[in-house]
């Protein structure tokens, strides 16, 4: 780390500092670091995109959607929906996937054309 980016003084504004120090006591950071583990992975960002094109995908539709079998497929919908980031229903044979929260539902296109705005401004 150079001198360039970094004070060469020590200070700092106390208002500031306190004010955002007590909005940090209110954040639960450990289930917002669960859902960021969860989609820090290629295959579940993908899978987590999809449910935010449709309401729903049955496990046959996911597979076909990220190419993989129906067991890969199932284990990382299973994992989805065990940290709380996916809902699921059975219908006679077949199981179908949701988001569930719907705040994920904007997150990750917002995430996605950042990713393409850097892509492009550093192209």
């Amino acid at each position: 780390m150079s001198s360039s980016d970094r004070c060469e003084i020590f200070c700092f504004d106390e208002k500031k500092v306190n004010r955002v120090q007590s909005q940090l006591d209110e954040i639960d950071f450990e289930s917002t670091v669960t859902i960021f583990k969860a989609l820090g992975d290629p295959t579940r960002i993908k899978i987590a995109f999809a449910l935010t094109q449709e309401e729903e995908l049955c496990v046959c539709d996911v597979a076909n959607i990220i190419g993989s079998s129906l067991a890969t497929a199932s284990h990382h919908l299973r994992l989805l929906r065990n940290l709380g980031i996916a809902g699921y229903r059975k219908e006679g044979k077949l199981v179908f996937y949701s988001l569930k929260n719907k705040h994920l539902g904007s997150l990750i296109p917002t995430v996605l054309e950042h990713q393409q705005e850097e892509v492009v401004s550093n192209g």
